[in-house]
């Protein structure tokens, strides 16, 4: 600090101009600078009284500039405050308050006569468009015709709860509907102490009540214990909880004198869960609760009746466990129709009425199943004999033979599909997929594998018969043509070892021979050109394989053959090469 002055922010009065200038401030001197230490020091120590903001509040001298002053480049016209530091209103969101929350059932309003502006064109709610109208699409709409205007929907309010309102268990809750369970205890309360009265006034006017009072013993018992009389006394009217404390916890005896805790530990002699079957894939054990709920022997083959324990599933559907059950589902349906019932409260008194219940329902049952008869009568068809006989004979006679034909009778009828069956057509007398033979289908009535072909009947049998087809008729042809070619061979090899005896000149010999090769290129040149036409007007599915040809390189004879052969289709004398 060689010019011995600092930067501060030109702070200006309250109640100065509001005009931002964003010139900076001016420099302050070393004396003006040594006051300000140390009034921030005499602050500090709380000598001297707070700064105070523009709001009227304190700012705790231990904060930092950097923390309280506003930047010159905002607004160098401003105190040091903390409200920049405080959370800002228009950022705070409006959360909906804890008392507010949905509308409960529907809002009744006056039925809408007339159309109203800006509702449904087609049904006359407020509350949707034409767009979105759920009702079926009216031919004139509500708008034109001001018939049947549908009421508004129910619109639920969209509520908006902070971090506390959603997690409030009692959020919604009426404290009005507590009221009902106050009303209905008082008149309990009322009813038990009308009935003591009356208990009492019975007593005094038979003079039962005075004899016990004038009694030697009454007196006894008086000066012996006269808090526990109190007590008998008044035990309808104390509240059922206060002998909560003296309940024992299940698992355990706790005697409050002593202190000490007696654990009701299972028998040593029993068999634990988990050691019945020590198959892993068997019943689960769950250590935790110490149950298992399926059978440990069900893959042992035994009999659930036979083993000494069988789960613990198996012990809910044994006994009166059912019955048990059916007696509180018949306790729930009664409260629901106005029969102050409980299973344990009331136990006696709910199995006579579920008996009379049940035999009142079977003299329900007769007595309708006696009026239907009187009325329509049928009472012979329900006096049919036993379900022994009905199943054992009938009135259609069937004689069978060893072989399991029918000689004499009426052969069942067999069960048909809803698709059609034996339907023939082409005059064929079988259907398709009657024969089979070699890996193909065909019909039976005349031995042919072509689907939708015409019956040729038993001159297509004696055909399939000879097992001669076409391909197997080419196939001979070509065996007897390799045959005949061989021997045309040997007769050729013949022929050339007499002219090797016969004097020739050595060229001549050999121009014969290339004639020779040429031709019999040219005729298998021939032949296998006609072979080809053959196969290509048969259909793709018949055509053989070409898999058993012979591949080799071609000779300069069969490659001559092959040019001379070919056919060119831009060649202008090509038509005529066949005449």
């Amino acid at each position: 600090m060689a010019s011995g002055t600092v930067e501060i922010i030109n702070s200006t009065p309250a109640g100065g101009s509001n005009d931002v200038s964003l010139e900076e401030p001016k420099k302050m001197t070393r004396e003006d600078w040594r006051k300000k230490k140390e009034l921030e020091e005499q602050r500090k120590l709380g000598n001297a009284p707070a700064e105070v903001d523009e709001e009227g509040k304190d700012i705790n001298p231990h904060i930092p500039q950097y923390i309280s002053s506003v930047p010159w480049y905002i607004d160098p016209s401003k105190r040091p405050t903390l409200k920049h530091q405080r959370p800002q209103p228009e950022k705070q969101k409006e959360f909906t308050s804890s008392v507010e929350w949905y509308k409960r059932g529907v809002q009744e309003n006056a039925v809408t006569t007339r159309y109203r502006k800006g509702a449904c064109e087609n049904c006359g709610a407020m509350t949707h468009t034409k767009k979105d109208c759920l009702e079926r699409p009216r031919k004139v709409g509500a708008k034109f015709t001001g018939l049947n205007i549908a009421p508004d929907e129910h619109v639920q309010p969209t509520l908006m709860f902070d971090y506390d309102g959603k997690r409030d268990r009692w959020n919604g809750y009426n404290p009005e509907e507590h009221m009902k369970i106050v009303e209905e205890y008082s008149k309990v309360d009322l009813a038990k102490r009308t009935l003591k009265a009356q208990k009492l006034q019975e007593e005094l006017a038979s003079g039962k009540l005075m004899e016990q009072v004038n009694s030697p013993r009454h007196h006894w018992e008086e000066e012996e214990s006269n808090s526990q009389t109190e007590r008998d006394h008044n035990s309808e009217d104390e509240d059922e909880d206060k002998y909560a404390d003296d309940i024992d916890m299940p698992g355990q005896n706790f005697d409050s004198k002593r202190r000490i805790t007696v654990r009701n530990l299972r028998i040593r002699e029993d068999i634990a869960k988990y050691l019945r079957n020590l198959d892993p894939n068997s019943a689960y054990y769950d250590p935790k609760t110490r149950a298992m709920r399926e059978n440990p022997y069900a893959n042992a083959g035994k009999n659930p009746d036979e083993v000494g324990y069988a789960g613990d599933n198996f012990v809910r559907y044994t006994g009166d466990t059912i019955s048990m059950a059916q007696t509180q589902l018949f306790a729930w349906e009664a409260y629901d129709k106005g029969s102050e019932v409980h299973l344990q409260a009331d136990p006696t008194k709910l199995e006579l009425l579920y008996k009379s219940f049940k035999v009142k329902k079977e003299d329900f049952k007769e007595q309708q199943k006696e009026s239907i008869l009187e009325k329509y009568g049928g009472q012979e068809h329900l006096d049919a004999p036993p379900a022994e006989l009905l199943l054992a004979q009938t009135e259609d006679y069937v004689e069978y033979s060893r072989h399991g034909t029918v000689i004499k009778g009426q052969e069942k009828a067999i069960v048909r599909s809803k698709y059609e069956e034996d339907v023939t057509i082409n005059n064929h007398t079988c259907i398709w997929g009657s024969y089979w033979k070699e890996g193909r289908w065909g019909y039976k009535c005349c031995h042919s594998f072509v689907k939708y072909s015409y019956c040729t009947g038993e001159a297509g049998k004696e055909i399939a018969v000879s097992n001669i087809s076409f391909l197997d008729i080419r196939i001979m042809g070509c065996c007897y043509k390799n045959i005949h070619q061989e021997k045309q061979k040997d007769e050729k090899k013949k022929k050339k070892k007499k002219q090797k005896k016969s004097p020739n000149s050595d060229s001549e010999g050999e121009e014969k021979k290339k004639h020779e090769k040429l031709k019999k290129a040219l005729n298998a040149e021939e032949a296998r050109l006609l072979q080809v036409k053959e196969i290509m007007q048969l259909d793709e599915r018949k055509r053989p394989y070409n898999s058993m040809y012979e591949t080799r390189e071609p000779t300069e004879e069969e490659m001559e053959a092959y040019r001379m052969k070919r056919q060119r289709p831009d060649d202008p004398m090509a038509p005529f090469l066949g005449q």
